[in-house]
């Protein structure tokens, strides 16, 4: 019986693993992209075969679009072309977003050479809510952490005649999150609520 073990899995294809799981991907704008491309390059093909066979258009054929392309906006209803104008705007906007934004999911990779590590930022919220409560001494619901790409939040609500150290939940959250390797690491930010909460 062998007792070789599998190699790691190199630095580059960690990298690949990780970011293809820390970014949207860009298949749905692609493909409808792609969809409606192939579809007008369609119609224009029917149109032209009709056209040269000598039938009837089936909507419209290419010269009289062409003509009418040319005449505008002078042959067009302002505020029919005002809407076209618009729709198209905001589809070109949302695909012009689509390519340049980086599309980040709310996930965070967790630095390790032996595997790709992504953790939900649910998850870290959940840990990071966990060690403020037990620093605060609260309840679970008195404790509420948002966790952003450079910023942790963390909200409590104490209980009443029990004052909260924000400064000791601060080096907490700060010592948990150096646990977990995130680069670069998120500033922490603790608000202590001033209604505090009765028979927690």
């Amino acid at each position: 019986m062998s007792g070789t073990t599998s190699a790691p899995p190199a630095e580059g294809t960690i990298r690949r693993i990780v970011r293809r799981e820390t970014h949207a991907a860009r298949t749905v704008p692609a493909i409808i992209a792609a969809v409606l491309g192939i579809l007008f390059c369609l119609y224009v093909l029917l149109e032209s075969v009709l056209q040269s066979l000598g039938q009837e258009e089936w909507l419209i054929d290419p010269p009289t679009f062409a003509h009418w392309l040319a005449g505008l906006p002078r042959d067009a209803d302002p505020v029919y072309l005002g809407l076209a104008g618009g729709l198209i705007f905001l589809a070109g906007l949302w695909f012009f977003l689509m390519a340049v934004l980086p599309g980040r999911r709310a996930r965070y990779a967790i630095p390790n050479p032996r595997a790709a590590v992504v953790v939900e930022a649910e998850v870290l919220a959940a840990s990071l809510a966990r060690r403020s409560r037990l620093t605060a001494g609260v309840a679970a619901g008195q404790v509420l952490v948002t966790v952003g790409r450079t910023r942790v939040e963390v909200r409590i609500r104490p209980t009443s005649g029990i004052p909260v150290d924000a400064d000791a939940v601060r080096a907490a959250v700060e010592d948990e999150l150096a646990l977990t390797g995130l680069e670069p690491q998120p500033a922490v930010h603790i608000q202590v609520s001033t209604m505090g909460a009765i028979g927690q």
